[in-house]
């Protein structure tokens, strides 16, 4: 388990440290990527008391390796859906979907875990509803954080917003939020609860 761990440590820290040579726009990339520098250190600083299952140790840095990437290239420039988007003659960059996507099917995990292992839900029944609503609560907030720092830096904005004109591009990005958390919960949950309970079993 702890092999894992490390693993997905150096990958992202690897891919930290190689999407900080020559980014798009050098404030762009740090906005982006605090995000995932803030979790390092929280899980880092929790890591004794609180370890995560492993499946979801893997989608958080799947998560951070999505908003590397989107940091290095902006989401409206990664290469490979520019590419896509040449091919299939689609409107958009879709990378900043996929981003919005990831931002409600991975926490959904984090909360869903973090919920049973706390017992701070009782019975199930409910967990599924909150868990989703909680990440549509994030998808919100973030939003807002988009909307606040985009007043503050003015138009250096463009890039972090990833807007690409769509002026239905906060409704997308959290539909896309909510969709995501809809499909985690549905795909995974059963998953979780049987590393859960053998995390539980060793603990014991």
């Amino acid at each position: 388990m702890k092999k894992l761990h490390i693993l997905l440590l150096v990958i992202v820290i690897t891919a930290l440290c190689i999407s900080a040579i020559n980014p798009y726009e050098k404030l762009t990339w740090l906005l982006e990527v605090a995000p995932a520098i803030i979790g390092i250190l929280i899980l880092g600083a929790t890591y004794r008391k609180f370890k995560f299952t492993n499946l979801t140790y893997t989608l958080i840095a799947v998560e951070m390796l999505i908003l590397i990437i989107g940091g290095h290239y902006t989401y409206a420039k990664v290469p490979l859906f520019d590419i896509l988007k040449d091919e299939l003659g689609l409107s958009r960059n879709y990378y900043d979907r996929i981003g919005h996507l990831a931002q409600g099917f991975i926490p959904a995990m984090i909360i869903r875990e973090i919920l049973i292992r706390f017992n701070i839900v009782n019975g199930r029944k409910w967990i599924q509803f909150i868990v989703i609503s909680l990440c549509l609560a994030l998808s919100a907030t973030y939003e807002l954080l988009e909307f606040a720092v985009a007043k503050a830096i003015g138009q250096s904005a463009e890039a972090f917003l990833g807007t690409q004109g769509d002026v239905w591009d906060t409704q997308w990005d959290m539909l896309c939020a909510f969709i995501g958390a809809s499909l985690s919960v549905y795909l995974l949950s059963k998953r979780q609860d049987k590393e859960i309970i053998s995390i539980e079993k060793v603990g014991e």
